[in-house]
């Protein structure tokens, strides 16, 4: 499966959960008279705004390169990471204020039988859907499918927050505004790994060493010491990735001799790897100020 599939899948399973969870969740707090159990209801519906950008953004990384934008539109992925980010974040500055309000007030969670059911179908529903959100991106390397599975990770261990609640708080009035107080900090750790990410693919990262290993081993097999690449950039488009470097051949070489070596690296490194290499040839006793 590709990314832009992944996308759509995770993206539509997830709304139409979200929507029937809203429903049962709306039905069970008018009936048990919960505030709580409703506002987590509506909580619930915004998530599939997360999930909308799921679907649009991996619609834009799919669109092709055009003149516009000769690398492509892949970048659009970890742009939709980053709204998603932001998205959690707000609901976690909200939670900090709930869970403030709650404490200030003294407010216990008041639930009946039906909100316990809910609550636990809620729990497996959103457990599920982080599990299959986070199998997609490990086997596809969406990142905005990530982000999503960390929303739904959130909105689950939210769930186990109300359960909590409803046992203790009868007991432990101020338990609500504890455990708000953990699940704030839960949503921070995930806006922060979210962001991360996606931040790191848009200012660029270091090639990975691996990357660099399989590269030098196909120059090694083909040319042994008789060319030495160094000065590795790698720019990552998400849907591609294109790796620049230098290599240093002999100082007699002429330039139709560089340019076939280079030509040859180039297309097996694209054979071997699926990256697009560009490479710039210079005599062996050159030297740069980073040499």
């Amino acid at each position: 499966m590709d990314k832009t599939k992944a996308g759509y899948r995770e993206g539509i399973i997830s709304i139409l959960t979200n929507i029937g969870l809203f429903g049962i969740k709306i039905w069970a707090g008018i009936i048990a008279g919960s505030v709580a159990l409703l506002a987590d209801a509506w909580h619930t519906i915004a998530d599939s705004l997360s999930s909308l950008i799921v679907i649009i953004g991996s619609k834009l990384a799919s669109k092709k390169a055009d003149g516009d934008h000769p690398f492509g539109y892949g970048r659009w992925e970890p742009i939709a990471a980053i709204f998603i980010g932001i998205f959690l974040l707000l609901i976690a500055l909200n939670f900090i204020y709930e869970s403030v309000i709650r404490f200030r007030e003294q407010e216990t969670a008041d639930f009946g039988i039906i909100a316990i059911v809910v609550t636990l179908i809620s729990v497996v529903a959103k457990g599920g859907l982080a599990y299959y959100a986070f199998y997609l991106y490990r086997e596809t390397g969406n990142l905005s499918v990530k982000a999503d599975g960390w929303h739904h990770q959130s909105d689950a261990i939210t769930s186990v927050v109300i359960l909590a609640g409803i046992f203790l708080s009868g007991r432990l009035w101020w338990i609500d505004s504890l455990l708000g107080g953990i699940v704030s900090l839960i949503l921070v750790y995930a806006v922060f790994e979210i962001m991360k990410d996606a931040i790191k693919k848009l200012l660029g990262e270091k090639p990975d060493p691996e990357l660099i290993r399989r590269v030098e081993s196909i120059i090694e097999n083909s040319y042994h010491e008789d060319v030495m690449p160094h000065h590795y950039h790698l720019h990552n488009y998400i849907d591609h990735k294109e790796l620049t470097f230098h290599i240093k051949v002999d100082d007699d070489m002429d330039i139709h001799g560089g340019h076939l070596i280079a030509t040859d690296i180039e297309n097996k490194i694209l054979r071997e790897l699926n990256v697009i290499a560009t490479i710039h040839v210079e005599p062996r006793n050159f030297r740069h100020k980073s040499d």
